[in-house]
């Protein structure tokens, strides 16, 4: 990586884009405006909006030759909040370089994915190429939040989405950095659960055995969403899913990682999930609810002997193709209504995401060519993956840019993206402003 790339990089990096939290909103317009002013370089105009005091996304156009494709590239540069900030070995937003590796957050997810595809977009530029396609670059800054803003905007704004081809660089490469093209994405929707029983805290000796307490209460209510065999036991929750064709999951358990290589991964066997399906159909296929986080009562220092009179959880799903995101909630709703303990209020609060999953046909010839293109980079050629993470607005900007998606990313495990000490090799940038030049010019 040259010098010159190597400080923008790092400039973009020292952003704190926290986008999910407000005291973080000037350092997101700073990020949005800097990456207007690279984009103005290579000759785009762009525009910054956005309403109600949110993250702004920027919408960016170069016109290309007349009659070539128009290309839109979608991004994000908003990441995750850094903490536990004391699991660290460097500050979150200090990038720093160690074995060949940069450490910051977002220095994968998602900030070194686009800007690197951005670095092969400049070096397909400079090589004077007969052809250029119109290309059009959207980032926004709630991609990890729900994509609150541009879900509401981007139908406004329809005709200048226009495109022929969606390229996203927000996913993983297979092991080994084994180039991969994404064929399908789970959806999403992610919410807090709130109860509340008494009107305070109350003295568990003095109202112990006889006060509803609202820790356990919520303890008892995560755990019936699950059977003992670990499916989802939420009635009417996968209605409309959509299971993989035999080819599909084929060509998932070719790409798909071993059982004892998850393990050494992330130091535990991979036993979550339903009993009986395999690691892959679990991970791409299935939908899933993940509890993300619980809050009650006293958790400092010590003891406090209370009966806790409120408790907070926050819960994410992850949807298979043809479920719809908003019947799925109001299942789980009604699931956690019938099961509410006694003495006890719910209520469900802070609903983002709600975005549907989808699969894509491998004959397709968007497919082919990338498929020429990635084995150009890798001899090994590009096999297919099913990702069990979901990007939220992308089923909305496939649907109102009516291109056809195309999700290659360079991720790899040791990322370890949405955690403490998020990295990106250099060589995984390189191989995604390589990707990002020859496909450019194949199209």
């Amino acid at each position: 990586m040259e010098d010159s790339v190597r400080a923008e990089y790092f400039d973009l990096l020292k952003f704190p884009t926290v986008g999910a939290d407000p005291m973080h909103l000037r350092d997101c317009v700073q990020c949005a405006v800097w990456l207007k002013a690279w984009l103005a370089r290579l000759g785009f105009s762009g525009e910054l909006m956005t309403e109600g005091g949110n993250p702004p996304f920027l919408l960016a156009e170069r016109k290309g030759t007349e009659g070539a494709p128009t290309v839109l590239l979608y991004g994000h540069y908003d990441v995750q909040p850094p903490d536990p900030l004391d699991e660290w070995d460097t500050p979150p937003f200090e990038p720093t370089v160690r074995e060949g590796r940069v450490y910051a957050r977002g220095a994968q997810d998602d900030k070194g994915q686009f800007f690197a595809f951005l670095c092969g977009l400049r070096d397909f530029l400079a090589s004077a190429p007969e052809t250029v396609p119109t290309i059009k670059v959207l980032l926004e800054g709630q991609e990890e939040s729900g994509s609150v803003v541009l879900g509401r905007l981007a139908p406004s704004i329809r005709a200048r989405l226009r495109a022929d081809v969606l390229a996203v660089c927000d996913t993983s490469a297979a092991k080994g950095l084994r180039p991969a093209i994404v064929a399908g994405l789970r959806g999403v929707s992610h919410f807090t659960v709130r109860l509340e029983g008494a009107t305070r805290d109350l003295h568990s000796g003095e109202y112990g055995g006889i006060a509803p307490n609202a820790a356990q209460a919520m303890c008892e209510l995560l755990a019936s969403l699950h059977g003992p065999d670990g499916s989802i036991a939420v009635r009417g929750f996968d209605a409309g899913m959509e299971l993989p064709t035999d080819d599909e999951r084929a060509a998932a358990e070719a790409a798909a990682m071993t059982p004892e290589e998850f393990e050494r991964d992330v130091g535990v066997p991979p036993v979550g999930g339903e009993r009986g399906l395999t690691l892959t159909e679990r991970n791409s296929f299935r939908p899933t609810i993940e509890v993300n986080g619980v809050h009650s009562g006293y958790g400092g220092p010590g003891s406090k002997t209370v009966i806790p009179c409120r408790a907070l959880a926050k819960l994410s799903m992850r949807l298979a193709p043809g479920m719809n995101p908003q019947n799925a909630l109001a299942a789980l709703e009604r699931h956690l209504k019938a099961h509410l303990p006694p003495g006890m209020k719910l209520s469900i609060e802070e609903v983002t995401g709600e975005a549907a999953g989808f699969r894509l046909p491998l004959a397709s010839p968007l497919f082919r060519l990338a498929s020429h293109v990635l084995a150009e980079l890798d001899p090994r050629g590009a096999v297919y993956q099913w990702d069990g993470a979901s990007i939220p607005i992308v089923s909305t900007l496939k649907t109102l840019s009516g291109a056809a998606p195309l999700l290659v990313g360079f991720g790899q495990s040791e990322d370890r993206i949405h955690s403490p000490n998020e990295s990106f090799g250099f060589a995984q940038f390189a191989l995604c402003r390589a990707w990002a030049a020859k496909l450019l010019a194949a199209l």
